[in-house]
């Protein structure tokens, strides 16, 4: 996974964004997008790989601007806000020239899933991680082509 810069910390969360799993599909429960990162969502779903993480894309249910690989499923949400926790002193992890928000507070544990929001891009992505697929490097190279595409660079994490 070359590229990947060295800073990037393992990372870990607890939050989840599955309310249900039922046969293939993948349940997300709903949320906001705007207006302005609805099509921009629509066109990077339609760009993210097949597989991720080395798991394969599974068919979500109860919102359209989510994607899941998996099971358990790792699930990338398209059009979030600003990641609780988050404000102008939080550190980011830079993997590939795209940065990520872990909450320091989920950092440490290493049998808990990982939640990472993109960071000075919009729409914003975040994506859970379950702990099996840990360390979540490889998740984040998966994704990288079709966030750089499909996302606008805004203000990097500093």
């Amino acid at each position: 996974m070359a590229g990947v810069v060295v800073r990037l910390a393992v990372l870990t969360s607890s939050a989840a964004v599955l309310t249900g799993c039922g046969g293939d599909g993948v349940h997300v429960g709903s949320f906001d997008v705007s207006t302005a990162g609805r099509g921009a969502c629509a066109s990077f779903l339609d760009a993210v790989p097949d597989r991720v993480g080395d798991q394969d894309r599974r068919s979500v249910t109860g919102t359209e601007y989510a994607a899941a690989w998996g099971d358990p499923a790792i699930v990338l949400r398209c059009g979030v806000g600003k990641p609780k926790g988050f404000n102008r002193f939080s550190t980011c992890q830079r993997a590939n020239g795209i940065d990520w928000f872990v909450p320091t507070s989920q950092i440490n544990d290493q049998d808990a899933d990982v939640r990472m929001t993109t960071i000075g891009r919009l729409p914003a992505v975040d994506v859970l991680v379950p702990a099996r697929y840990r360390p979540p490097v490889a998740v984040m190279v998966d994704l990288e082509k079709a966030i750089k595409a499909h996302t606008k660079a805004t203000t990097p994490c500093t």
